[in-house]
């Protein structure tokens, strides 16, 4: 008997599902949802306002793995809501800008791909039965292995991404710009800016070559799925 009691004592007690909705991480996503809320809601009455919410939103973007690591406190949920919260972030100010600025469709094809690669990586990643779609060691591409397995060079790239996004945001004057216009006068005005546009326009354009990338890696596993599976 006594044995039996000790058997059951340690038995792992099973994790309710409120638990995991409160992991630190998972909350500090929550906390992102909520100041991007309010950052879109007065993006136009309160120009400054919203790009401090949404850039303070991006750099708990970085915390939330931070403690999700610290605290073993990693869930397939939170990994989800993570990569939601930042497409959806980046499409409502891809959107914002399309109406911003002339031509108006090349945010609109910027959204189309982040959007697209994305999906198709996740989607290629369940096919290979693969935990992470950061899980790209068999590559053929030096550039998206690099870019998924060292986090300083991805985090560069992604917020080149967003503060390029940002600082177009804020240099628009008008309801209507043209953006080579806009982007001329900045590079002419100041050095300042022309460096932080220079800087932000790489690590922006690798992270597009990389999407790129992203597409066709994650088609060629789709489609030799198939063909295996004929076989």
């Amino acid at each position: 008997m006594a044995n039996s009691r000790s058997t059951k004592s340690t038995k792992p007690q099973k994790q309710s599902t409120l638990a995991v909705y409160l992991y630190i991480p998972n909350i500090i996503g929550y906390i992102r949802i909520l100041l991007n809320c309010v950052g879109f809601a007065i993006c136009f009455q309160d120009k400054i306002l919203f790009s401090l919410l949404y850039l303070v939103s991006f750099v708990c973007d970085a915390l939330d793995g931070w403690f999700a690591r610290k605290f073993n406190q990693v869930s397939t949920f939170g990994a989800v809501l993570d990569m939601v919260t930042d497409r959806i972030s980046t499409a409502c100010l891809l959107l914002i800008l399309s109406q911003v600025y002339r031509p108006g469709l090349i945010f609109i094809s910027l959204l189309a791909l982040d959007i697209g690669s994305h999906w198709l990586q996740m989607y290629s990643t369940f096919l290979l039965g693969k935990s992470s779609h950061k899980d790209v060691k068999d590559s053929n591409s030096w550039l998206f292995r690099a870019y998924y397995r060292n986090r300083m060079f991805m985090g560069y790239c992604c917020a080149s991404c967003e503060v390029l996004y940002i600082m177009l945001f804020l240099l628009a004057k008008n309801q209507i710009e043209s953006l080579p216009l806009v982007l001329g006068n900045a590079v002419q005005q100041s050095w300042v800016k022309a460096g932080i546009l220079g800087l932000a326009g790489f690590g922006w354009g690798i992270k597009q070559l990389v999407n790129v990338i992203q597409i066709k890696t994650a088609a060629d596993v789709c489609v030799l799925y198939d063909i295996n599976k004929k076989q």
